[in-house]
């Protein structure tokens, strides 16, 4: 049977020096040790058998996904599918004080943490993440696809697809900056989940803003 592996990717680090929650604000780009994580990726890719790369719109992951694409000599593909989770705390500050997610005030939008209720839900980011790897599964038999996305899209649907509850402590994921969930399939069923951080020693330092 063939066998087929779709990488989720998770973005580098930000260039973020007020650390604010930003989600699917435009403009947030890659630092310099985020340029230097992407790199990595690229050469942690440079002898697979890539056939894709496609990143989420955020030009976080655009820029992540560049070096992996140029090493294969490949257009860069983009899909909405891939983007961050939407989040209403978008814009807030990670830090203590008004307009803080640590601010008393916005504390009743997290009520019900099985959705979340404080932004898209669980389920909706499967399903669209998980067409994205269908896609890419089909279109590609026998080879391998790279998908640079963000971290609670990722994380969600590897629990889903390791059969673990949604509902988790963020600080527990594991889906590091430039990190990579490999998922294999023999034909069209999953076999195995891997996962591995290619740039493990550029994270030391790294800023930890919270689902980015």
């Amino acid at each position: 049977m063939t066998r087929t592996t779709v990488h989720l990717v998770r973005h580098g680090e930000v260039f973020n020096p007020e650390r604010v929650l930003y989600g699917r604000l435009p403009g947030y780009r890659l630092s310099e040790r985020g340029q230097r994580m992407a790199t990595r990726l690229g050469e942690f890719f440079a002898d697979h058998d890539v056939a894709s790369v496609t990143a989420s719109p955020l030009q976080r992951a655009q820029e992540t996904a560049t070096p992996v694409a140029r090493t294969h000599d490949l257009a860069l593909g983009t899909d909405a599918r891939l983007i961050e989770a939407g989040n209403s705390f978008e814009g807030h500050r990670v830090t203590d004080g008004a307009g803080s997610i640590r601010d008393p005030r916005v504390w009743p939008r997290l009520w019900n943490p099985f959705q979340p209720s404080w932004g898209e839900p669980y389920e909706q980011q499967i399903a669209r993440m998980t067409a994205v790897v269908r896609d890419a599964r089909d279109a590609f038999p026998g080879r391998e696809s790279v998908l640079v996305s963000h971290q609670l899209p990722v994380w969600v649907t590897r629990l889903r697809a390791e059969g673990r509850p949604l509902v988790h402590d963020p600080r527990r994921r594991q889906c590091a900056l430039a990190s990579v969930t490999s998922l294999e399939f023999s034909g069209r069923t999953l076999v195995s989940v891997a996962y591995t951080e290619p740039a493990a020693d550029l994270l030391i330092g790294a800023d930890p803003v919270p689902g980015a």
